[in-house]
Protein backbone atom coordinates (compact mmCIF):
# COMPACT_ATOMS: atom_id res chain seq x y z
CA UNK A 1 0.00 0.00 0.00
CA UNK A 2 1.42 3.39 -0.96
CA UNK A 3 2.34 5.63 1.94
CA UNK A 4 0.66 8.96 2.50
CA UNK A 5 2.58 12.11 1.56
CA UNK A 6 4.13 14.14 4.33
CA UNK A 7 1.39 16.56 5.44
CA UNK A 8 1.89 20.24 4.66
CA UNK A 9 0.56 23.13 6.78
CA UNK A 10 -3.17 23.44 6.27
CA UNK A 11 -3.40 20.21 4.24
CA UNK A 12 -6.61 18.21 4.01
CA UNK A 13 -5.68 14.55 3.64
CA UNK A 14 -7.82 12.23 1.46
CA UNK A 15 -11.33 11.58 2.70
CA UNK A 16 -10.83 7.83 2.42
CA UNK A 17 -7.74 7.85 4.65
CA UNK A 18 -8.07 5.44 7.56
CA UNK A 19 -7.76 6.78 11.06
CA UNK A 20 -4.60 4.72 11.80
CA UNK A 21 -2.75 5.86 8.66
CA UNK A 22 -3.87 9.46 9.20
CA UNK A 23 -2.50 9.58 12.74
CA UNK A 24 0.79 8.14 11.50
CA UNK A 25 0.97 10.88 8.86
CA UNK A 26 0.23 13.55 11.42
CA UNK A 27 2.98 12.24 13.72
CA UNK A 28 5.50 12.19 10.87
CA UNK A 29 4.76 15.84 10.08
CA UNK A 30 6.18 17.04 13.36
CA UNK A 31 3.07 19.22 13.85
CA UNK A 32 -0.02 19.03 15.98
CA UNK A 33 -2.98 17.68 14.07
CA UNK A 34 -6.48 16.54 14.85
CA UNK A 35 -9.39 14.59 13.45
CA UNK A 36 -12.82 16.07 12.86
CA UNK A 37 -15.75 13.73 12.48
CA UNK A 38 -18.03 14.87 9.65
CA UNK A 39 -20.81 12.44 8.87
CA UNK A 40 -19.31 9.13 7.82
CA UNK A 41 -15.82 10.52 7.27
CA UNK A 42 -12.80 11.17 9.46
CA UNK A 43 -11.45 14.52 8.25
CA UNK A 44 -7.78 14.97 9.06
CA UNK A 45 -6.72 18.57 9.64
CA UNK A 46 -3.17 19.86 9.89
CA UNK A 47 -3.32 23.52 10.96
CA UNK A 48 -0.80 25.86 9.36
CA UNK A 49 2.10 27.07 11.48
CA UNK A 50 0.85 30.62 10.92
CA UNK A 51 -2.54 29.80 12.40
CA UNK A 52 -1.32 27.56 15.20
CA UNK A 53 -0.68 30.46 17.54
CA UNK A 54 -3.67 31.71 19.46
CA UNK A 55 -4.38 35.12 20.89
CA UNK A 56 -6.74 36.03 23.67
CA UNK A 57 -8.15 39.04 21.88
CA UNK A 58 -8.55 40.23 18.33
CA UNK A 59 -6.22 42.99 17.15
CA UNK A 60 -9.28 45.12 16.47
CA UNK A 61 -11.43 43.93 19.36
CA UNK A 62 -13.89 46.66 20.39
CA UNK A 63 -14.08 47.96 23.91
CA UNK A 64 -17.40 48.55 25.62
CA UNK A 65 -18.22 52.24 25.60
CA UNK A 66 -21.26 54.38 26.07
CA UNK A 67 -22.87 56.17 23.16
CA UNK A 68 -24.44 59.55 22.52
CA UNK A 69 -27.92 60.02 21.16
CA UNK A 70 -29.15 58.11 18.12
CA UNK A 71 -31.71 58.60 15.41
CA UNK A 72 -32.42 54.99 14.37
CA UNK A 73 -35.78 53.63 15.41
CA UNK A 74 -37.30 50.17 15.49
CA UNK A 75 -39.59 51.13 12.64
CA UNK A 76 -36.64 50.55 10.31
CA UNK A 77 -36.73 54.06 8.84
CA UNK A 78 -33.99 56.44 10.03
CA UNK A 79 -34.79 60.09 10.34
CA UNK A 80 -34.27 62.13 7.13
CA UNK A 81 -31.06 63.59 8.53
CA UNK A 82 -28.64 60.83 9.42
CA UNK A 83 -26.45 63.25 11.32
CA UNK A 84 -28.85 65.61 13.16
CA UNK A 85 -26.33 66.70 15.77
CA UNK A 86 -23.32 66.90 13.41
CA UNK A 87 -24.35 69.31 10.69
CA UNK A 88 -20.74 70.16 9.88
CA UNK A 89 -20.22 66.60 8.70
CA UNK A 90 -22.58 66.88 5.75
CA UNK A 91 -20.56 66.77 2.56
CA UNK A 92 -21.30 66.83 -1.13
CA UNK A 93 -21.86 63.48 -2.78
CA UNK A 94 -18.58 61.72 -3.50
CA UNK A 95 -16.59 63.69 -0.95
CA UNK A 96 -14.86 62.10 1.98
CA UNK A 97 -12.52 59.51 0.49
CA UNK A 98 -9.57 61.85 0.89
CA UNK A 99 -7.72 63.66 -1.90
CA UNK A 100 -8.80 61.87 -5.08
CA UNK A 101 -6.28 59.56 -6.67
CA UNK A 102 -6.09 60.51 -10.36
CA UNK A 103 -5.94 56.83 -11.35
CA UNK A 104 -7.10 54.42 -8.63
CA UNK A 105 -7.65 51.69 -11.26
CA UNK A 106 -3.98 51.82 -12.21
CA UNK A 107 -3.30 49.02 -9.71
CA UNK A 108 -5.28 46.55 -11.84
CA UNK A 109 -3.66 44.50 -14.63
CA UNK A 110 -4.59 45.70 -18.11
CA UNK A 111 -6.32 42.40 -18.96
CA UNK A 112 -8.56 42.84 -15.91
CA UNK A 113 -9.48 46.38 -16.97
CA UNK A 114 -10.35 45.23 -20.50
CA UNK A 115 -12.42 42.31 -19.20
CA UNK A 116 -14.28 44.57 -16.75
CA UNK A 117 -14.97 47.06 -19.53
CA UNK A 118 -16.40 44.28 -21.70
CA UNK A 119 -18.57 42.89 -18.90
CA UNK A 120 -19.91 46.31 -17.88
CA UNK A 121 -20.61 47.20 -21.52
CA UNK A 122 -22.75 44.08 -21.98
CA UNK A 123 -24.48 44.57 -18.62
CA UNK A 124 -25.39 48.18 -19.37
CA UNK A 125 -26.62 47.54 -22.93
CA UNK A 126 -30.39 47.12 -23.46
CA UNK A 127 -29.60 45.17 -26.63
CA UNK A 128 -26.79 42.88 -25.48
CA UNK A 129 -27.93 42.05 -21.94
CA UNK A 130 -31.28 40.22 -22.58
CA UNK A 131 -29.83 37.59 -24.95
CA UNK A 132 -26.78 37.22 -22.68
CA UNK A 133 -29.04 36.54 -19.68
CA UNK A 134 -31.06 34.01 -21.68
CA UNK A 135 -27.92 32.13 -22.70
CA UNK A 136 -26.46 32.14 -19.17
CA UNK A 137 -29.76 30.98 -17.68
CA UNK A 138 -29.85 28.08 -20.13
CA UNK A 139 -26.26 27.10 -19.29
CA UNK A 140 -26.90 27.37 -15.54
CA UNK A 141 -29.93 25.09 -15.57
CA UNK A 142 -29.19 22.70 -18.43
CA UNK A 143 -29.14 18.91 -18.11
CA UNK A 144 -27.65 18.55 -21.59
CA UNK A 145 -23.95 17.56 -21.37
CA UNK A 146 -23.21 19.49 -24.56
CA UNK A 147 -24.26 22.71 -22.81
CA UNK A 148 -22.50 21.86 -19.55
CA UNK A 149 -19.15 23.70 -19.35
CA UNK A 150 -17.68 20.91 -17.24
CA UNK A 151 -18.21 18.38 -20.04
CA UNK A 152 -17.79 20.65 -23.07
CA UNK A 153 -14.12 21.78 -23.29
CA UNK A 154 -14.75 24.45 -25.94
CA UNK A 155 -17.55 26.06 -23.95
CA UNK A 156 -15.50 25.81 -20.77
CA UNK A 157 -12.50 27.51 -22.41
CA UNK A 158 -14.69 30.40 -23.63
CA UNK A 159 -16.34 30.99 -20.27
CA UNK A 160 -13.16 30.43 -18.26
CA UNK A 161 -11.35 33.31 -19.96
CA UNK A 162 -14.26 35.74 -19.80
CA UNK A 163 -17.09 35.75 -17.24
CA UNK A 164 -15.57 33.08 -15.00
CA UNK A 165 -12.25 34.93 -14.79
CA UNK A 166 -14.13 38.16 -14.03
CA UNK A 167 -15.96 36.91 -10.94
CA UNK A 168 -14.37 33.65 -9.73
CA UNK A 169 -11.16 32.57 -8.02
CA UNK A 170 -10.35 29.30 -9.77
CA UNK A 171 -11.17 25.63 -10.15
CA UNK A 172 -8.21 24.10 -8.31
CA UNK A 173 -6.52 25.08 -5.02
CA UNK A 174 -3.32 26.26 -6.75
CA UNK A 175 -5.33 28.53 -9.05
CA UNK A 176 -7.32 29.91 -6.11
CA UNK A 177 -4.10 30.61 -4.20
CA UNK A 178 -2.70 32.57 -7.17
CA UNK A 179 -5.87 34.65 -7.43
CA UNK A 180 -5.83 35.48 -3.72
CA UNK A 181 -2.14 36.38 -3.85
CA UNK A 182 -2.77 38.62 -6.87
CA UNK A 183 -5.48 40.55 -5.02
CA UNK A 184 -3.32 40.99 -1.94
CA UNK A 185 -0.37 42.10 -4.09
CA UNK A 186 -2.62 44.82 -5.53
CA UNK A 187 -3.25 46.06 -2.00
CA UNK A 188 -6.44 44.35 -0.79
CA UNK A 189 -6.44 43.32 2.84
CA UNK A 190 -7.82 39.89 1.97
CA UNK A 191 -10.70 38.02 0.43
CA UNK A 192 -14.12 36.66 1.22
CA UNK A 193 -14.09 33.21 -0.34
CA UNK A 194 -17.11 31.03 -1.06
CA UNK A 195 -17.68 27.57 -2.50
CA UNK A 196 -19.80 27.90 -5.63
CA UNK A 197 -21.60 24.55 -5.63
CA UNK A 198 -25.13 24.94 -4.33
CA UNK A 199 -28.47 23.20 -4.08
CA UNK A 200 -31.27 25.17 -5.75
CA UNK A 201 -34.96 24.38 -5.44
CA UNK A 202 -37.71 25.59 -7.80
CA UNK A 203 -38.80 29.19 -7.28
CA UNK A 204 -41.08 29.51 -4.29
CA UNK A 205 -40.43 25.95 -3.08
CA UNK A 206 -37.70 26.68 -0.54
CA UNK A 207 -38.15 24.06 2.12
CA UNK A 208 -41.88 23.70 1.64
CA UNK A 209 -41.83 20.00 2.45
CA UNK A 210 -42.71 18.89 5.96
CA UNK A 211 -40.02 17.80 8.37
CA UNK A 212 -39.56 14.10 9.06
CA UNK A 213 -41.14 12.90 12.30
CA UNK A 214 -37.64 12.26 13.63
CA UNK A 215 -35.12 14.61 12.08
CA UNK A 216 -32.32 12.40 13.36
CA UNK A 217 -33.38 9.77 10.83
CA UNK A 218 -31.53 11.34 7.93
CA UNK A 219 -31.72 9.49 4.67
CA UNK A 220 -28.68 8.40 2.70
CA UNK A 221 -29.33 11.20 0.20
CA UNK A 222 -29.51 13.77 3.02
CA UNK A 223 -26.21 12.57 4.45
CA UNK A 224 -24.50 12.66 1.06
CA UNK A 225 -25.73 16.22 0.42
CA UNK A 226 -24.52 17.37 3.84
CA UNK A 227 -21.15 15.63 3.48
CA UNK A 228 -20.59 17.13 0.02
CA UNK A 229 -21.38 20.63 1.30
CA UNK A 230 -19.19 20.16 4.38
CA UNK A 231 -16.23 18.90 2.35
CA UNK A 232 -16.42 21.86 -0.02
CA UNK A 233 -16.75 24.36 2.81
CA UNK A 234 -13.90 22.84 4.84
CA UNK A 235 -11.67 22.99 1.78
CA UNK A 236 -12.66 26.64 1.34
CA UNK A 237 -11.57 27.40 4.91
CA UNK A 238 -8.24 25.70 4.19
CA UNK A 239 -7.79 27.79 1.03
CA UNK A 240 -8.34 31.01 2.98
CA UNK A 241 -5.56 32.64 4.99
CA UNK A 242 -5.53 34.14 8.46
CA UNK A 243 -7.65 37.30 8.42
CA UNK A 244 -9.72 36.21 5.42
CA UNK A 245 -13.43 35.41 5.47
CA UNK A 246 -15.35 32.40 4.18
CA UNK A 247 -18.96 32.80 3.08
CA UNK A 248 -21.33 29.85 3.31
CA UNK A 249 -24.97 29.18 2.45
CA UNK A 250 -26.83 26.74 4.65
CA UNK A 251 -29.18 25.82 1.83
CA UNK A 252 -26.17 24.37 0.00
CA UNK A 253 -26.37 21.49 2.48
CA UNK A 254 -29.43 20.09 0.71
CA UNK A 255 -33.16 19.60 0.98
CA UNK A 256 -33.19 18.59 4.65
CA UNK A 257 -31.37 21.79 5.59
CA UNK A 258 -33.99 23.76 3.64
CA UNK A 259 -36.78 22.02 5.50
CA UNK A 260 -35.22 22.66 8.91
CA UNK A 261 -34.68 26.34 8.10
CA UNK A 262 -38.16 26.77 6.68
CA UNK A 263 -39.79 25.50 9.86
CA UNK A 264 -37.39 27.11 12.31
CA UNK A 265 -36.10 23.76 13.57
CA UNK A 266 -32.61 23.03 14.83
CA UNK A 267 -30.14 21.66 12.29
CA UNK A 268 -30.25 17.89 11.96
CA UNK A 269 -27.58 16.00 13.95
CA UNK A 270 -25.47 15.36 10.85
CA UNK A 271 -25.68 18.98 9.73
CA UNK A 272 -24.93 20.30 13.21
CA UNK A 273 -21.74 18.21 13.38
CA UNK A 274 -20.74 19.49 9.95
CA UNK A 275 -21.25 23.16 10.95
CA UNK A 276 -19.32 22.60 14.18
CA UNK A 277 -16.38 21.08 12.29
CA UNK A 278 -16.34 24.10 9.97
CA UNK A 279 -16.37 26.51 12.93
CA UNK A 280 -13.58 24.62 14.72
CA UNK A 281 -11.34 24.66 11.66
CA UNK A 282 -12.04 28.35 10.96
CA UNK A 283 -11.26 29.26 14.55
CA UNK A 284 -7.97 27.34 14.48
CA UNK A 285 -6.87 29.09 11.26
CA UNK A 286 -7.92 32.63 12.18
CA UNK A 287 -10.56 32.64 9.42
CA UNK A 288 -13.99 34.21 9.90
CA UNK A 289 -17.28 32.74 8.67
CA UNK A 290 -20.03 34.80 7.03
CA UNK A 291 -23.38 33.01 7.20
CA UNK A 292 -25.16 34.31 4.10
CA UNK A 293 -28.69 35.69 4.12
CA UNK A 294 -31.20 33.98 1.83
CA UNK A 295 -34.86 34.18 0.89
CA UNK A 296 -37.33 35.39 3.50
CA UNK A 297 -38.88 31.91 3.66
CA UNK A 298 -35.76 30.55 5.38
CA UNK A 299 -34.19 33.69 6.87
CA UNK A 300 -35.79 33.26 10.28
CA UNK A 301 -34.17 29.85 10.63
CA UNK A 302 -30.82 31.21 9.44
CA UNK A 303 -30.96 34.01 12.03
CA UNK A 304 -31.68 31.47 14.77
CA UNK A 305 -28.77 29.23 13.83
CA UNK A 306 -26.43 32.21 13.38
CA UNK A 307 -27.02 33.58 16.88
CA UNK A 308 -26.62 30.11 18.41
CA UNK A 309 -23.24 29.57 16.75
CA UNK A 310 -22.13 33.14 17.57
CA UNK A 311 -22.88 32.48 21.23
CA UNK A 312 -20.67 29.39 21.11
CA UNK A 313 -17.74 30.56 18.97
CA UNK A 314 -17.61 34.38 19.41
CA UNK A 315 -16.67 34.43 23.08
CA UNK A 316 -13.11 35.77 22.69
CA UNK A 317 -12.97 37.05 19.13
CA UNK A 318 -15.47 36.94 16.26
CA UNK A 319 -15.62 33.78 14.16
CA UNK A 320 -19.26 33.76 13.01
CA UNK A 321 -21.04 36.69 11.31
CA UNK A 322 -24.68 37.06 10.39
CA UNK A 323 -25.84 38.83 7.23
CA UNK A 324 -28.39 41.64 7.64
CA UNK A 325 -30.30 42.98 4.63
CA UNK A 326 -31.13 46.68 4.89
CA UNK A 327 -33.94 46.48 2.35
CA UNK A 328 -36.07 44.49 4.81
CA UNK A 329 -38.23 46.71 7.03
CA UNK A 330 -37.68 44.32 9.94
CA UNK A 331 -33.86 44.46 9.92
CA UNK A 332 -33.42 47.20 12.61
CA UNK A 333 -35.63 45.25 15.01
CA UNK A 334 -33.81 41.99 14.23
CA UNK A 335 -30.44 43.66 14.83
CA UNK A 336 -31.70 45.22 18.05
CA UNK A 337 -32.71 41.79 19.35
CA UNK A 338 -29.35 40.28 18.37
CA UNK A 339 -27.44 43.15 20.00
CA UNK A 340 -29.37 42.56 23.21
CA UNK A 341 -28.63 38.82 23.02
CA UNK A 342 -24.91 39.53 22.52
CA UNK A 343 -24.84 41.89 25.51
CA UNK A 344 -26.81 39.53 27.74
CA UNK A 345 -24.80 36.39 26.88
CA UNK A 346 -21.39 38.00 26.46
CA UNK A 347 -20.41 37.29 22.87
CA UNK A 348 -19.18 39.46 19.99
CA UNK A 349 -21.88 40.18 17.42
CA UNK A 350 -20.57 39.68 13.88
CA UNK A 351 -22.48 41.85 11.38
CA UNK A 352 -22.21 41.75 7.59
CA UNK A 353 -24.44 44.57 6.35
CA UNK A 354 -25.81 44.37 2.79
CA UNK A 355 -28.64 46.08 0.97
CA UNK A 356 -30.37 42.85 -0.08
CA UNK A 357 -30.18 40.27 -2.83
CA UNK A 358 -33.64 38.70 -3.17
CA UNK A 359 -35.77 41.53 -4.49
CA UNK A 360 -37.23 39.24 -7.14
CA UNK A 361 -38.32 36.50 -4.74
CA UNK A 362 -38.96 38.03 -1.30
CA UNK A 363 -42.54 39.20 -0.59
CA UNK A 364 -42.74 42.84 -1.68
CA UNK A 365 -44.48 44.01 1.49
CA UNK A 366 -41.42 43.04 3.55
CA UNK A 367 -39.17 45.40 1.58
CA UNK A 368 -38.89 49.18 1.74
CA UNK A 369 -41.19 50.88 -0.75
CA UNK A 370 -38.51 52.86 -2.58
CA UNK A 371 -34.75 52.57 -3.01
CA UNK A 372 -34.14 55.83 -1.14
CA UNK A 373 -35.65 54.27 2.01
CA UNK A 374 -33.31 51.29 1.65
CA UNK A 375 -30.36 53.67 1.25
CA UNK A 376 -31.37 55.59 4.39
CA UNK A 377 -31.81 52.36 6.32
CA UNK A 378 -28.40 51.05 5.24
CA UNK A 379 -26.55 54.25 6.11
CA UNK A 380 -28.47 54.66 9.38
CA UNK A 381 -27.71 51.12 10.55
CA UNK A 382 -24.05 51.40 9.56
CA UNK A 383 -23.72 54.71 11.41
CA UNK A 384 -25.40 53.40 14.56
CA UNK A 385 -23.12 50.34 14.69
CA UNK A 386 -19.95 52.28 13.92
CA UNK A 387 -20.71 54.85 16.63
CA UNK A 388 -22.11 52.26 19.07
CA UNK A 389 -25.10 54.55 19.11
CA UNK A 390 -28.25 52.41 19.08
CA UNK A 391 -30.72 54.29 21.24
CA UNK A 392 -33.52 51.75 21.43
CA UNK A 393 -34.68 49.56 24.29
CA UNK A 394 -32.12 48.32 26.81
CA UNK A 395 -29.19 49.31 24.55
CA UNK A 396 -29.34 53.01 25.34
CA UNK A 397 -27.84 52.90 28.84
CA UNK A 398 -24.24 53.35 29.93
CA UNK A 399 -22.09 50.38 28.91
CA UNK A 400 -25.01 48.48 27.40
CA UNK A 401 -23.68 48.25 23.85
CA UNK A 402 -22.03 44.88 23.10
CA UNK A 403 -18.81 44.30 21.18
CA UNK A 404 -19.44 44.35 17.42
CA UNK A 405 -17.32 43.31 14.46
CA UNK A 406 -18.60 44.61 11.13
CA UNK A 407 -18.32 44.07 7.37
CA UNK A 408 -19.65 47.02 5.34
CA UNK A 409 -20.58 45.12 2.17
CA UNK A 410 -21.83 47.50 -0.51
CA UNK A 411 -21.10 48.73 -4.04
CA UNK A 412 -22.65 52.13 -3.30
CA UNK A 413 -19.83 54.65 -3.21
CA UNK A 414 -21.76 57.20 -1.14
CA UNK A 415 -22.34 54.56 1.58
CA UNK A 416 -18.67 53.57 1.49
CA UNK A 417 -17.57 57.22 1.77
CA UNK A 418 -19.95 57.87 4.68
CA UNK A 419 -18.93 54.75 6.60
CA UNK A 420 -15.24 55.35 5.96
CA UNK A 421 -15.48 58.93 7.22
CA UNK A 422 -17.15 57.80 10.44
CA UNK A 423 -14.53 55.05 10.82
CA UNK A 424 -11.73 57.60 10.43
CA UNK A 425 -13.08 60.26 12.78
CA UNK A 426 -15.94 59.10 15.00
CA UNK A 427 -16.14 55.31 15.10
CA UNK A 428 -16.12 53.43 18.38
CA UNK A 429 -16.23 50.09 16.55
CA UNK A 430 -12.70 49.44 15.27
CA UNK A 431 -13.08 45.96 13.80
CA UNK A 432 -14.49 47.04 10.42
CA UNK A 433 -13.96 45.75 6.88
CA UNK A 434 -15.27 46.98 3.51
CA UNK A 435 -16.21 44.45 0.84
CA UNK A 436 -17.29 44.38 -2.79
CA UNK A 437 -17.80 41.48 -5.17
CA UNK A 438 -14.89 40.48 -7.38
CA UNK A 439 -15.42 41.95 -10.83
CA UNK A 440 -17.91 44.58 -9.67
CA UNK A 441 -17.48 48.15 -8.38
CA UNK A 442 -13.70 47.89 -8.85
CA UNK A 443 -13.47 51.66 -9.02
CA UNK A 444 -14.83 51.84 -5.45
CA UNK A 445 -12.59 49.02 -4.18
CA UNK A 446 -9.46 50.43 -5.79
CA UNK A 447 -10.18 53.87 -4.36
CA UNK A 448 -10.13 52.32 -0.87
CA UNK A 449 -6.87 50.56 -1.68
CA UNK A 450 -5.35 53.78 -3.01
CA UNK A 451 -6.41 55.66 0.11
CA UNK A 452 -4.79 53.09 2.38
CA UNK A 453 -1.58 53.19 0.38
CA UNK A 454 -1.31 56.95 -0.07
CA UNK A 455 -3.38 58.89 2.44
CA UNK A 456 -3.89 56.82 5.59
CA UNK A 457 -1.61 57.69 8.49
CA UNK A 458 -0.69 55.94 11.70
CA UNK A 459 -3.36 57.98 13.48
CA UNK A 460 -6.09 56.85 11.10
CA UNK A 461 -7.87 53.50 10.99
CA UNK A 462 -7.30 51.79 7.65
CA UNK A 463 -10.35 51.18 5.50
CA UNK A 464 -9.59 47.49 5.04
CA UNK A 465 -10.79 46.43 1.59
CA UNK A 466 -11.81 42.87 0.71
CA UNK A 467 -13.05 41.21 -2.46
CA UNK A 468 -15.76 38.54 -2.41
CA UNK A 469 -15.26 35.71 -4.88
CA UNK A 470 -16.16 32.05 -5.27
CA UNK A 471 -14.25 29.00 -6.41
CA UNK A 472 -15.33 25.79 -8.09
CA UNK A 473 -15.59 24.30 -11.55
CA UNK A 474 -16.95 26.43 -14.37
CA UNK A 475 -20.20 24.46 -14.33
CA UNK A 476 -20.56 24.76 -10.56
CA UNK A 477 -20.12 28.55 -10.80
CA UNK A 478 -22.78 29.09 -13.48
CA UNK A 479 -25.64 29.81 -11.08
CA UNK A 480 -23.44 32.27 -9.20
CA UNK A 481 -22.48 33.99 -12.48
CA UNK A 482 -26.15 34.18 -13.46
CA UNK A 483 -26.98 35.98 -10.20
CA UNK A 484 -24.17 38.46 -10.84
CA UNK A 485 -25.58 39.12 -14.32
CA UNK A 486 -29.04 39.82 -12.90
CA UNK A 487 -27.53 42.01 -10.21
CA UNK A 488 -25.79 44.11 -12.88
CA UNK A 489 -29.08 44.37 -14.77
CA UNK A 490 -30.84 45.70 -11.69
CA UNK A 491 -28.11 48.27 -10.99
CA UNK A 492 -27.89 49.98 -14.36
CA UNK A 493 -26.62 53.31 -13.06
CA UNK A 494 -23.75 51.72 -11.15
CA UNK A 495 -22.91 49.44 -14.09
CA UNK A 496 -22.75 52.41 -16.46
CA UNK A 497 -20.44 54.13 -13.99
CA UNK A 498 -18.16 51.07 -13.92
CA UNK A 499 -18.16 50.91 -17.71
CA UNK A 500 -17.19 54.57 -18.02
CA UNK A 501 -14.50 54.22 -15.34
CA UNK A 502 -12.91 51.26 -17.12
CA UNK A 503 -13.05 53.02 -20.48
CA UNK A 504 -11.40 56.10 -18.98
CA UNK A 505 -8.65 53.93 -17.50
CA UNK A 506 -7.95 52.28 -20.86
CA UNK A 507 -7.74 55.71 -22.52
CA UNK A 508 -5.47 56.98 -19.74
CA UNK A 509 -3.05 54.10 -20.29
CA UNK A 510 -3.08 54.60 -24.05
CA UNK A 511 -2.27 58.30 -23.60
CA UNK A 512 0.51 57.48 -21.18
CA UNK A 513 2.22 55.44 -23.89
CA UNK A 514 2.62 58.64 -25.89
CA UNK A 515 3.39 60.85 -22.90
CA UNK A 516 -0.04 62.54 -23.02
CA UNK A 517 -1.45 61.34 -19.68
Amino acid sequence: MASLPRPLPGMLLPWSTSKRRAIAAINSSGQAGFLVRCGRHNIILIPSRESSSTSTRSLHYSSTQSSPSSNLTLSGVPSPSLLPNHQHHHQPQGAGMGPPNPAPLSVLPLVTVFRSWMTATISSSPFLLPPSLAIMSMLAHTTNPVLNPDSNPLLRALLKKTFYAQFCAGEQPAEVARTIKGLKDVGFEGVILGYAKEVVTPHGQEGTGSLPKHVAEETKVDMEEIDSWAQGTLMTVLLANRGDYVALKFTGAGVLALQCLRQGADPSPQLKKAIESICVLAQSRGVRLLFDAEQAAVQGGIDKWTVEFMERYNRIQPVVYGTYQAYLKSTPETLSQHLQEAKKKGFVLGVKLVRGAYLGSDPRQLIHDIKEDTDKAYDGIAEALLRRDWQVGPLKGEGQFPDVSMVVATHNRDSVVRAKRILQHESKTNDVAFAQLQGMADEVSCELVAFNQQEATEKQEKAKAYKYLVWGSTGECMKYLLRRAYENRDAVQRTVGSRDAMRAEVLRRLKSLFGLA
